[in-house]
């Protein structure tokens, strides 16, 4: 694999790129989707976190952004291929397992902060234009995590490139952050609640949870999956924050959301 990443041609990473995302898009989402549609219901497993609706032509609009974003996750790889081109970033050669597991642990990490501080900045200054299009979906479905405006999939998209300058990761490390990054994206969309007997107020692994209240009440919980970011920065919603918003089957005020 890193023999054909350093002599292909950007055409080709750009291909590549393209059907790699789509194929993480479609298969973990339509995977999460008959798991929580599905599968767990069927079982008495697990709950829906927001039975609201869905709105108008809701489905449409993620998948139309959904395939914006794909396209521009798929053709930005040309960057990191670039930084390999340049000389700026190097790949480890032969790397122990030790190794490519701690790389790994270091992108999870690296991932949180670096989307804590990404969503953090659309919600607080004139960015925030850019991200209320992802809101419209108020109640969330495995489609929404990739529906973003081009700017935020830029801006989200950009994560491995500071690593890349600062460490000669493996390739087997860094073609497995849009791996997991998608696993948890498509987790904290889902809008069901896949471990229905965590402690509702220590729910490290129940980013399902978290990111279904920010849905619903737009401000807090910004991180990705786990809560230190949230935490650190006093940002973390209560358990039953979103309780009365969804008992009267209300949807965030436009008018001070836009404020």
């Amino acid at each position: 694999m890193r023999d054909f990443i350093l002599t292909c041609q950007w055409y080709t990473i750009m291909g590549v790129g393209i059907v790699f995302f789509a194929c993480l898009y479609f298969v973990f989402g339509g995977l999460n989707w008959l798991l929580s549609r599905r599968i767990l219901p069927a079982f008495g497993y697990g709950r829906v976190l927001d039975p609201r609706p869905l709105a108008p032509q809701q489905l449409r609009r993620e998948l139309g952004e959904s395939a914006v974003t794909i396209f521009l996750f798929g053709t930005g790889m040309v960057f990191p291929w670039g930084l390999l081109q340049l000389g700026w970033a190097r790949l480890a050669v032969q790397a122990p397992g030790w190794q490519i597991a701690l790389e790994i642990l270091f992108m999870v990490v690296w991932n949180e902060v670096h989307f804590y501080l990404s969503h953090r900045l659309l919600h607080v200054s004139w960015l925030k234009r850019f991200h209320l299009p992802h809101h419209r979906s108020v109640v969330t479905t495995p489609w929404t995590c990739y529906s973003f405006t081009p700017l935020e999939a830029m801006m989200l998209g950009n994560v491995l490139l500071l690593p890349m300058l600062l460490h000669d990761f493996s390739i087997y490390s860094l073609a497995f952050v849009p791996v997991f990054s998608i696993v948890f994206n498509n987790i904290g969309h889902s809008n069901y609640d896949y471990l229905p007997d965590a402690d509702r107020d220590r729910w490290w692994l129940n980013g399902a949870r978290r990111h279904h209240l920010h849905h619903a009440c737009y401000r807090g919980n910004y991180g990705f999956m786990f809560p230190f970011m949230d935490r650190l920065f006093a940002t973390e919603l209560a358990p039953d924050a979103a309780e009365t918003r969804i008992a009267r089957g209300a949807k965030p005020d436009e008018k001070q959301n836009a404020a």
